[in-house]
């Protein structure tokens, strides 16, 4: 990726948002980002309090859509509205501070015409509990509204098809008023019991969803779309190992031991993950065998890597050995668990 190098004349940029019932948090997120948008688009799904009143504070572009249980769909509609530049997408849950305004003025000051998407930071990400496994990660957040298609190769030439991405230093707080899970989760139990076959991203998302917020009724509620899924020869090794996470967790919930067998052991077959030794050492934890839950959640934090949840492979698995240890009297290994714990918790 080339260097961005400064002369080339300030981007415009429409600022485009998807809202419903945002009244706490988006006069917040708006003074943080509206002097640094030529435009402001709000896209409103239904909200029945006073989240456009407060929007019209900041931009009369204001359109409502009725909402179809469907992201994309509404982002692709305030995208339809926008005319500057680039696009700003953001949601009412963020915030930018001084620091990170000054960098977003510098971004657009010194913005390569060939770059396409901009990729900022988005952090703190832990504090909230939410899917995402580290508190720091990139996200494509500024986009060209205009793609121009350019000719490449000297020879055998033809046109470029991958969109010229920059990793920027911009920083983007996420401060959610609440944990969305619950409803995430009910989004991609209705697609799916229609028949939408999710892709592997978001057969990824649906799987850590439930692992990481899901209760018993949800991860129920689940279990057929992911029996299809382990059952599945065209799904690949990482989807079946995602399926049997959910579901050994599922089986384990609702005590369905003969379940919880099938599809951990099915999992073990195919080269097993610290998520399934976590499941295995809660459900012998549960029966009292403290023995044997140690030696799983030991291979949970040692012997194997987590594919869903990192805390599986750290936190969560210590955290099983330290109250293994502690019922059977073990304060010495407990303590050594322990501060294995604290080491854990800083790295992360």
């Amino acid at each position: 990726m080339e260097k961005m190098t400064e002369g080339i004349g300030m981007i415009t940029v429409s600022l485009c948002m998807i809202v419903k019932n945002e009244e706490k948090i988006l006069a917040r997120c708006l003074d943080s980002v509206a002097d640094l948008c030529e435009e402001i688009i709000i896209v409103d799904t239904g909200s029945v309090d006073r989240t456009k009143e407060i929007a019209r504070n900041y931009t009369e572009a204001i359109y409502d859509f009725d909402w179809i249980d469907d992201f994309s769909a509404a982002r692709n509609f305030a995208f339809s509205k926008a005319t500057q530049e680039y696009i700003y997408s953001c949601d009412a849950d963020e915030v930018l501070d001084e620091k990170n305004r000054q960098r977003f003025r510098m971004l657009k000051e010194a913005m390569l015409p060939q770059i396409e998407i901009v990729q900022m930071k988005y952090g703190n990400q832990l504090q909230f509990d939410t899917v995402y496994n580290f508190d720091e990660e990139y996200r494509p957040k500024l986009f060209k509204r205009l793609r121009e298609f350019v000719w490449v190769e000297p020879v055998h030439e033809t046109v470029r098809l991958d969109p010229v991405v920059y990793d920027s230093d911009i920083v983007i707080t996420h401060l959610p008023e609440k944990n969305h899970a619950s409803r995430d989760i009910a989004n991609f139990h209705k697609h799916t019991a229609a028949g939408y076959r999710l892709p592997p991203r978001l057969h990824n998302m649906y799987a850590r969803e439930l692992l990481m917020a899901g209760d018993k009724d949800e991860l129920a509620e689940a279990a057929e779309f992911f029996r299809q899924s382990a059952a599945d020869q065209t799904r690949s090794g990482d989807e079946l190992m995602e399926a049997c996470c959910v579901l050994a967790k599922a089986a384990r919930l609702n005590r369905n031991a003969t379940e919880f067998m099938k599809y951990t052991s099915k999992a073990l077959v195919s080269g097993s993950c610290s998520e399934i030794c976590c499941e295995l050492g809660a459900f012998y934890e549960a029966e009292k065998d403290f023995q044997e839950a140690e030696i799983w959640y030991y291979n949970a934090v040692y012997e194997t890597q987590p594919i869903l949840l990192l805390a599986c492979g750290g936190r969560l698995g210590l955290e099983g050995l330290i109250r293994c240890y502690q019922a059977e009297g073990n304060a010495e290994l407990a303590d050594h668990y322990r501060q294995e714990s604290e080491r854990f918790n800083a790295e992360e």
